[in-house]
């Protein structure tokens, strides 16, 4: 089973049978595997799917995806949502209650800053200096994400949490020609940003899909529900995995040289976007790292990360439905 990224301009996907093919205008056949391999359907920019395929997809639960060239996420098209009609109730019932909203999103929180502490400390585990004072720093901001009563404290938390980690993050890149300026979202200005925005996106997918399986309504969360269009709760469950997924695969792919400065491109509006060559090797990246097999602190199993993604949802899902007590984030070791 695989998750198939068609980023090829002008590519048509068709079904042949039990096979899904992928045709190129100007190379013809690109690519050719059953149907009942295909775990997910990744569009980018100009791409054609026949109705048959679509068909066949939704027939067997998978969705497909729609994004643009630049990597930003259109929307997607998934099976019929799910018939668990009791846990979007409590879902929404526990979005009114403030006192509940803010221990789901406390220990969100909470899970983000002790990973990000952990991306701190396997660097100085590998020999970077300097980086301590971030790590005291983000066990006194968990320490004071306790003692939080409101969303605006959480939030605030949360923020210089952020500050400190992306800090440090010079330090963390080893090679030269990514100066990293901070931050920058919309659009992202540098390659490091760009990088990590496309893991955002693939990562916000990955949370969408565990959402649609256990049965959310993914735009009524706890941590981001103040915007109109957001879907918050899959930003919510992103915060405890983006240290661990896509925090590290951008820098496993910078210091190990896997892309280069050269790799990126400047599009309308100034933003940075990776070239397709080096596209398909961040796909290639990410695709490893969301199967890889780790144990689960909480259950014990060994799952790969896109299981994790969906048993945290579970573990939600327990919480509002009153059969545990509180949330526990996925800590990262």
């Amino acid at each position: 089973m695989s998750t198939l990224y068609v980023i090829e301009d002008g590519a048509v996907v068709r079904k042949d049978g039990d096979q899904l093919k992928l045709f190129s205008a100007k190379h013809g056949l690109l690519l050719q595997m059953p149907i009942v391999q295909v775990e997910g359907l990744v569009l980018m920019g100009n791409v054609t799917v026949t109705a048959p395929v679509v068909r066949a997809l939704l027939d067997r639960g998978v969705g497909l995806v729609y994004m643009t060239g630049e990597g930003r996420l259109l929307g997607r098209l998934q099976p019929a949502e799910s018939k668990n009609v009791p846990l979007r109730w409590n879902q929404f019932m526990a979005a009114a209650d403030s006192g509940r909203r803010v221990r789901i999103a406390r220990a969100m929180v909470r899970g983000k800053l002790l990973n990000q502490r952990t991306v701190l400390q396997r660097a100085a585990r590998e020999g970077v200096s300097g980086l301590q004072g971030a790590v005291d720093h983000l066990r006194a901001l968990v320490d004071r994400l306790d003692r939080a009563e409101t969303l605006e404290e959480v939030r605030g938390v949360e923020g210089a949490g952020a500050a400190a980690y992306f800090k440090e993050w010079p330090k963390l890149i080893r090679v030269l020609g990514f100066p990293f300026p901070g931050r920058v979202r919309r659009p992202p200005t540098d390659p490091v940003n760009a990088l990590l925005s496309f893991g955002s996106v693939l990562l916000l997918n990955e949370v969408l899909s565990a959402c649609q399986v256990v049965g959310f309504d993914p735009y009524v969360g706890y941590l981001h529900m103040d915007r109109y269009g957001r879907p918050a709760l899959a930003l919510d469950l992103m915060e405890e995995f983006r240290p661990v997924l896509v925090d590290t695969t951008v820098l496993a792919l910078i210091n190990r040289r896997m892309v280069e400065p050269e790799d990126f491109e400047t599009v309308v509006g100034g933003g940075r976007r990776l070239k397709p060559h080096a596209l398909k090797k961040f796909i290639s990246a990410w695709e490893e790292k969301r199967r890889t097999v780790i144990q689960h602190p909480l259950f014990g199993w060994e799952v790969p990360y896109w299981r994790v993604v969906e048993l945290q949802a579970r573990v939600l899902g327990k919480v509002l439905l009153g059969e545990i007590d509180e949330y526990v984030p996925f800590l990262t070791r």
